[in-house]
């Protein structure tokens, strides 16, 4: 959210962190070792195998055993895992393997050791997460995550009531902050963009408290505005819009805002879908502060209704929720949803055992698919939903407050498809600073690494 290295496009870090494991803290210790899972047996798969028979079948495997630790995905050994998704274009599923034990093929490019790539860094602090990546460039349009952070800080608890972030959310998020700057220091970063989002906007010591970050955890963090933050969001999510797609809503529900982004491709396409924004929208209402006014834990039909009702009145007010009016009807225009609530709902209906990143992002559901799983949560109590492993504890009051946002979205804007996100503001900002800065045009000549 990780000592790891993972090849992951400029819209698509390999590791984002809405999901109840993906919450954890950090990332392992450099020169952490992962426990090896033993195979067939053994403790070393590969040396329990007789020579000759199994020669192929070990090419096969070599470094594609995967394990999980604190939402990293590390490969047998502790070597880091890697994913590779392409900037614009159609989705592909992310495969883990291993760059050091994969041969090397004589017609590939050849890849620039890490230590030699320029490091950037995205910093998100938002009304529930602070989430941290790092990343190195990869092929044109792509990038590796080399080390990455996530933590539930709850900053903006209480700030819908008081208007003010209080002391022990602050606390909280100084502490994260904290993690972050250390893991920033132990790298040589070229560029980094440190965010923070509604929370410190809308509080009445939101500047008090970035002043406390400089001087606690040595970050300095820009409040950024809705339409940046709507843009950054486009960015992040870029290769989940395909070729063939005339139109799409995309929404970010956070904790204390919503934003909402009308994109048209249906006349031409540049390499940045954030030029396509036609219009755009930032509600003042997330999971938090929805939650907070109507309550998480004990959510009755009605109160659901009401939470709702609230959502739709703010998108009624929207002027420019018509501009994609031309597409809607069109079996080209989909919905695409970046954030915990439409995360959750992709690990709800795939029934995971374990929040699993890889099969959630760039996941299709059809409408009556959401309507079931929005049912479905909606039928559980808090009990049942803290029970639930792709809710948990921290999300089990707040899933409702962002169905609620959802449902809202779907009757402005109806659509048979949603596509989910597992990414959003930080793969965006490396996106923009890797593309502005010219590293793929300085690494790469004629589709080989320079």
């Amino acid at each position: 959210m990780k000592d790891r290295e993972a090849d992951v496009s400029a819209s698509d870090a390999g590791v984002s962190g809405d999901g109840p494991s993906r919450h954890g803290g950090e990332a392992p210790r450099p020169g952490r070792q992962a426990a090896v899972r033993p195979v067939n047996g053994h403790g070393n798969g590969d040396a329990a195998q007789p020579k000759g028979k199994t020669r192929k079948r070990r090419k096969r495997r070599r470094g594609r055993k995967v394990f999980a630790r604190d939402g990293v995905q590390l490969a047998a050994g502790g070597k880091p895992a890697e994913s590779t998704v392409p900037v614009a274009g159609p989705a592909v599923s992310l495969k883990p393997s291993n760059p050091v034990a994969r041969p090397e093929v004589a017609e590939q490019p050849r890849r620039m050791p890490v230590s030699d790539l320029p490091v950037f860094a995205a910093l998100d602090l938002g009304t529930n997460n602070c989430r941290l990546l790092v990343a190195v460039p990869g092929r044109p349009g792509q990038f590796r995550v080399i080390d990455a952070f996530s933590r539930i800080v709850r900053l903006g608890e209480g700030l819908s009531a008081s208007g003010r972030l209080g002391q022990a959310a602050m606390d909280r998020a100084v502490e994260a902050l904290k993690v972050c700057s250390d893991k920033l220091r132990n790298r040589k970063i070229k560029k980094a963009r440190l965010i923070a989002t509604e929370a410190c906007r809308s509080a009445a010591n939101g500047a008090e408290f970035i002043d406390r970050v400089e001087r606690e955890a040595g970050l300095k963090l820009e409040i950024i505005d809705r339409q940046t933050e709507a843009r950054l969001a486009v960015s992040g999510c870029g290769s989940l819009v395909e070729r063939d797609t005339d139109g799409v809503v995309l929404f970010d529900i956070g904790g204390g805002s919503s934003e909402i982004a009308l994109i048209d491709v249906s006349r031409h396409r540049s390499p940045r879908l954030a030029n396509h924004i036609v219009s755009w929208t930032s509600l003042p209402v997330g999971v938090v502060s929805l939650a907070e006014r109507f309550g998480g834990r004990t959510v009755t039909r009605e109160i659901f209704a009401a939470m709702v009702e609230d959502v739709a009145t703010r998108l009624r007010s929207f002027d420019g929720r018509d501009r994609l009016a031309h597409v809607v009807s069109s079996p080209k225009f989909h919905l695409l949803g970046t954030s915990g609530t439409v995360t959750t709902l992709a690990g709800v209906h795939l029934e995971l055992d374990r929040y699993d990143r890889r099969r959630v992002d760039g996941l299709w559901m059809d409408g009556t698919s959401v309507d079931r799983m929005v049912e479905k949560v909606l039928g559980w109590d808090f009990q049942q939903r803290v029970a639930n492993p792709c809710i948990g504890a921290d999300r089990a009051d707040l899933v409702l407050a962002g169905c609620a946002i959802l449902e809202a979205i779907r009757a402005v804007w109806p659509s048979e498809r949603l596509r989910v996100a597992d990414r959003g503001l930080r793969e965006g900002i490396l996106s923009e600073l890797m593309a502005d800065d010219g590293v793929w045009r300085r690494n790469w000549r004629n589709g080989q690494r320079t």
